[in-house]
């Protein structure tokens, strides 16, 4: 198809500065859903403990080029972009070298912007994913403004815990502080209440505040904690492949239409 008659790209940044939130398995498992219902999406990995990239199988000799080489500005999308074992989904991997690169660039100008150049550059020349998906530290760090800078939208994964929104307030303050120096279009997508166990008590409250604190900017989607959503990425797999039946694979399919059914709102808007 020809790039100017293309929808442009959208991209989705997923973030939590807190550790162990889901963060990284919902990057996976939505991506993976999003491909599965024809959608063609790219997930850049941008933490340096590489877990999503381990996740969709990419070994870690294979990652010869990175979403390290892409911020320094030694290689393309196109060309870090790699193919997985799911049908229309792509990974630009991480490694280690991230976590040298905010003193590396320490100073530079526009080092904020070296994702959000990069994916511009991209979609004006090939324009071939429908979806990106920015998989980010669990922190506030250069990488992650970087992906927030290059961003349409945030997705905040939220564990159905105590402190849920004493750290979400704290994110969303990083929101509007990125809205206002250096991504005024950036918008809240949606926050996914994850690792949900109806047994326990206290998720029940969770979501019921999240919810009234949130209103609906919080999916309908809930993703429940569960036992081989946990096991796929020691597999290299995401869950939708390991078990597409299970609970929590079915959970992130109904994400993923959920995601494009506020997609179609957003850009309206």
């Amino acid at each position: 198809m020809d790039v100017a008659a293309r929808k442009p790209m959208r991209i989705i940044t997923i973030a939590n500065q807190k550790g162990g939130v889901g963060k990284t398995t919902t990057a996976i498992n939505l991506a993976t859903a999003l491909a599965a219902i024809d959608k063609r999406a790219l997930l850049i990995d941008l933490d340096p403990q590489g877990n999503a990239s381990t996740g969709l199988g990419i070994d870690k000799e294979a990652r010869e080029i990175s979403s390290y080489d892409v911020l320094k500005e030694t290689a393309s999308i196109r060309e870090a972009a790699m193919p997985t074992a799911v049908p229309n989904l792509s990974i630009i991997p991480s490694t280690m070298d991230l976590l040298g690169f905010e003193m590396e660039i320490s100073g530079v100008h526009g080092r904020a912007y070296r994702l959000r150049d990069s994916l511009h550059f991209h979609q004006q020349d090939q324009a071939d994913f429908d979806f990106v998906l920015v998989d980010c530290p669990p922190s506030l760090n250069l990488l992650t403004i970087n992906a927030m800078a290059a961003a349409d939208a945030i997705l905040v994964p939220l564990q159905c815990e105590f402190f849920a929104l004493e750290g979400l307030s704290q994110l969303l303050e990083t929101v509007e502080q990125v809205r206002d120096s250096l991504n005024p279009m950036l918008g809240l997508h949606g926050i996914v209440l994850t690792m949900y166990d109806s047994r326990n008590n206290l998720a029940a409250q969770v979501v019921r505040d999240v919810r009234s604190y949130m209103g609906e900017h919080v999916y309908e989607t809930v993703i429940p904690r569960n036992v081989r959503v946990s096991e796929a990425p020691s597999f290299g797999k995401p869950a939708i492949l390991y078990d597409m039946k299970c609970s929590g694979s079915q959970a992130y399919i109904q994400l993923a239409s959920e995601v494009i059914r506020r997609e179609g709102r957003l850009v309206a808007a």
